[in-house]
């Protein structure tokens, strides 16, 4: 059936697309009649994991970025994930980059979007947050991200507020400084610049006592050196674990004639190097931290592959566009 509906969703634009699924599954989700029978579709046998010392249903997640203002995590959570990370979001309302800004790669099961953080705001999402909360049978994590207009020098600023707002709203918090979409954000992933951003929450941590987890999520196109020195940076801080990793600027194994526009790329042509990274963030932590593994997973072997690497939870995004509601269930039955 699925393959009918996405015919009818790629003949809109993809972030038009994304919008009616999104408003889909929030409606689909805000009436207990069809969220009672969305879950028993996608239903699957419990598959516990534990991993920032909380407990999940399964291991598979889904990816910052789909639903990035805390719409539809009612109906997310009847797909049968055993976390969804909300966001990103900013502390002030934000409009993001101009359209168009997503672009669907077919050929290569793969999208770009420059989306560039576009945000309702902190207190609209807290809003929503407080209603849904810490679920029992899904996680919900929020991804925090900077302001546009905040300079780099004062994001700790921005990171800080967001903590102290989410903080006792989310199952755990992801630290975003590897989006490729907004100007200069990459530089925090520095030794020096990560040492001051992480420092400073850590203190703001313990001071608020936030119990909460604090993840931190990475770019795939650091080389080893900066990628050493950024596990280093957040072991030494003691965050709680990393998510590895956000879209690349990299067009290897692209062949659709869209790879020329601006913009992070997900999906299949990420796969080989998100599993590249994974490897190498798995030794350098040995043991110390948990990873998630994020980019190019689509299948059963895709999220077996990253779990045998060392992955303690995997997520998804772009495979859920190209196949459809039913992947999370594919993937807990075939592992």
């Amino acid at each position: 059936m699925y393959p009918l509906f996405r015919s009818l969703l790629f003949s809109l634009d993809p972030e038009t697309s994304h919008q009616v699924t999104l408003r889909l599954l929030r409606v689909a989700g805000n009436f207990p009649l069809s969220n009672f029978l969305l879950a028993q579709l996608y239903k699957t046998e419990a598959r516990p994991v534990q991993a920032f010392g909380l407990k999940l249903r399964n291991p598979i997640g889904l990816a910052a970025g789909y639903d990035k203002d805390g719409v539809a995590v009612r109906g997310l959570a009847a797909l049968g994930f055993g976390h969804i990370e909300v966001g990103t979001v900013t502390p002030k309302p934000q409009a993001g980059n101009p359209r168009p800004r997503v672009f669907r790669l077919a050929e290569d099961e793969a999208v770009i979007n420059r989306m560039g953080f576009p945000s309702q705001g902190m207190s609209k999402v807290a809003g929503r947050m407080s209603k849904v909360g810490n679920r029992k049978s899904v996680i919900v994590g929020v991804n925090l991200g900077k302001n546009k207009d905040t300079p780099l020098e004062e994001a700790v600023r921005d990171y800080v507020e967001l903590m102290r707002v989410f903080a006792p709203l989310a199952g755990y918090l992801t630290i975003n400084i590897s989006s490729p979409n907004t100007v200069g954000l990459r530089r925090l992933q520095g030794r020096e610049m990560l040492e001051g951003l992480l420092g400073e929450i850590q203190v703001e941590r313990y001071k608020l006592q936030v119990t909460c987890p604090i993840l931190v999520k990475i770019s795939p196109d650091m080389d080893d050196g900066e990628l050493d020195d950024a596990i280093g940076v957040i072991l030494d801080k003691k965050m709680d674990g990393v998510i590895a990793a956000n879209t690349t600027l990299s067009r290897e194994g692209v062949r659709s004639n869209l790879k020329g526009e601006i913009g992070g790329l997900s999906g299949g042509p990420l796969k080989g190097r998100s599993e590249a990274v994974l490897s190498r963030v798995v030794k350098l932590a040995n043991g110390r931290v948990p990873i998630v593994s994020v980019g190019g997973i689509a299948s059963p072997d895709d999220a077996k592959k990253r779990l045998a690497l060392g992955a303690s939870l995997v997520q998804v995004y772009t495979g859920l566009v190209y196949r459809g509601p039913g992947l999370v269930k594919e993937i807990l039955n075939g592992l």
